[in-house]
């Protein structure tokens, strides 16, 4: 009879861990799916993340996997960048330095990004969103 209970005892503690787990999943595929719609809908990354056909648009073969930019500046700008980071898998920075570049809009080196990557002040949340859709990718 005390095999029973514990049996009972043990099931009721693998339900009650089993759902813990299911929350942080479903919170992690909540928090993809929101740095999805900021990298993809009001960021754009791809536009300059990305290398594009000789149409100039970008495939998804080469999601967000950086190269040589494609877009110029119609004016002469100091310091603008030929070449973007991979993105897809990850960031070239750590997780720390990536969170501080979108929510402060200061790099790795100190300074803003180099143009013409924009200068974000995003919150926590969404940083954190874009970095787990951002290592949500395939590499």
């Amino acid at each position: 009879m005390t095999g029973v209970v514990f049996l009972f005892t043990l099931a009721r503690f693998e339900a009650a861990d089993a759902q813990p787990h299911a929350k942080a999943a479903a919170a992690d595929s909540s928090a993809v799916e929101r740095g999805r719609y900021i990298v993809e809908d009001v960021a754009m990354c791809a536009r300059c993340h990305t290398p594009g056909n000789q149409a100039g648009e970008g495939e998804r073969s080469n999601w967000l996997k950086g190269g040589p930019l494609q877009i110029r500046a119609t004016y002469p700008v100091a310091n603008w960048a030929v070449i973007t980071p991979r993105l897809a898998g990850g960031t070239p920075n750590t997780d720390a330095e990536f969170i501080r570049l979108l929510t402060t809009g200061i790099a790795r080196t100190g300074a803003p990004p180099r143009p013409p990557m924009p200068t974000f002040h995003m919150t926590r949340p969404d940083a954190e969103a874009v970095l787990a859709y951002l290592k949500s990718l395939k590499n």
